[in-house]
């Protein structure tokens, strides 16, 4: 469980409030709005639920082009979740993105010690709490805490009970919806009551059996759009007033690609090698498209690699780490125009690698010989650093455009 909570202190006024985006793992996961939270003085908070694909995640938030404020954040959390929690989601297709968690006829909000996930629980209609209630809730998956079955949400004895829940309107998109329900022991029922629940009219479930052990109905894809309804009514042939004690509604959040882990170690270590690396340089390399970072052009289809690495005219200073040799599809290099040091790496593993400039630098050392092997290698910029040695023979040859004059270098023996 993911959580970032943003309390706008008021620093651009009123007139340009911070509208954002948030980003995991290269996937867009909401737009932070902070506008209504801070005209009524309070802090706005996002919360998801994602698969931890690697020993790190990642989390970034985004300028976009909503409002011309920075973007910032007050808080992040992450909650390592029970393996039983939301498992009916396929969570190496999708996320969750939390829309609404109630605690029905509360009054106070539910969190830990009483969730041992410290979820949010928010109080929701009229508080009901009863001090005589007798339940005792488990094997519900969703481990709720037993707080939430002190209170239900009833009005009177009605047979239909009907819920405006979630209190917003919702984009049309598909939601996971998990309901919760506890009821004490009616000897008139046999311990239980059978109820019936629709949401918009359409049933969601059919004689559910509610007993002082509890229960949850959930649906892991569930189009919702608009306002919501949630009905409930006896069951065929029951009596006994139906009732609600909680529920949690999550938006689907379609999990985007990824760039290849073995490029994103390779940038990260060409990153710490620079001292003045790109200030985006972090998250995913490459998704979302529209946040790539710096001189980073990306490969389409859904095995996404680094093609390009152009940092010409960057003012970088630092070297170049050989595990920059591991990025495999890249084709072109450019780094020209810097204050780079240090010897030149071996690109021989770089098949694809057609252009390669690494002129006006500080490159020390000698040309590698491997460099003469990449078959498809058409540019050769290397002018203006402090080479040595000799030309390797294997570089002077037709299709490759070599520049090596402004180094202290021999010319190759003649063939």
């Amino acid at each position: 469980m993911i959580r970032s909570t943003y309390f706008y202190g008021g620093i651009n006024g009123n007139e340009s409030l911070p509208v954002f985006d948030q980003i995991v793992d290269g996937t867009p996961w909401s737009v932070v709005n902070t506008t209504e939270d801070y005209r009524d003085g309070n802090s706005s908070y996002y919360e998801g639920v994602f698969l931890a694909r690697g020993k790190t995640m990642s989390f970034c938030i985004a300028a976009n082009s909503y409002t011309e404020s920075d973007p910032f954040i007050s808080a992040l959390e992450f909650v390592l979740l029970g393996n039983s929690l939301y498992n009916s989601t396929d969570f190496k297709q999708a996320g969750l993105s939390l829309v609404a968690r109630h605690s029905f006829g509360h009054n106070e909000l539910i969190r830990y010690p009483d969730d041992q996930f410290d979820r949010l629980w928010q109080p929701f209609g009229d508080p009901t709490i009863s001090t005589s209630k007798n339940v005792s809730v488990s094997g519900i998956w969703n481990l709720p805490p037993s707080k939430i079955f002190e209170t239900e949400f009833t009005k009177g004895r009605s047979s239909l009970q009907e819920l405006k829940w979630p209190p917003v309107p919702l984009p049309n998109s598909m939601y996971y919806i998990a309901l919760y329900f506890a009821a004490d022991h009616d000897s008139s029922t046999g311990g239980s009551r059978m109820i019936d629940v629709s949401i918009n009219g359409v049933p969601y479930y059919k004689n559910l059996s509610v007993t002082p052990a509890g229960t949850v109905v959930f649906a892991t894809k569930w189009p919702l759009s608009g306002l919501t309804t949630v009905a409930l009514t006896p069951a065929t042939g029951s009596s006994v007033y139906p009732l609600i004690n909680g529920g949690e509604v999550f938006e689907l959040i379609a999990l985007g690609e990824r760039t290849l882990t073995r490029d994103v170690i390779a940038l990260e270590e060409l990153k710490s090698s620079l001292r003045n690396a790109p200030l985006d340089w972090n998250g995913d390399p490459c998704m979302p498209r529209q946040y790539s970072w710096t001189g980073i052009t990306c490969s389409e289809g859904p095995r996404i690699r680094v093609v390009t690495l152009n940092l010409t005219s960057m003012g970088l200073s630092g070297s170049l780490p050989p595990s920059i040799a591991k990025m495999t599809a890249l084709a072109d290099i450019w780094l020209g125009n810097n204050t780079l040091s240090g010897p030149i790496p071996d690109f021989s593993s770089l098949k694809m690698l057609e252009t390669l400039h690494l002129e006006d630098n500080q490159f020390t050392g000698e040309i590698p010989l491997s460099l003469g092997n990449i078959k498809g290698l058409r540019e050769l910029f290397l002018q203006n650093n402090n080479l040595t040695g000799q030309i390797p023979n294997n570089l002077v040859k037709p299709g490759l455009d070599l520049r090596t004059s402004g180094n202290r270098l021999l010319a190759p023996p003649p063939s």
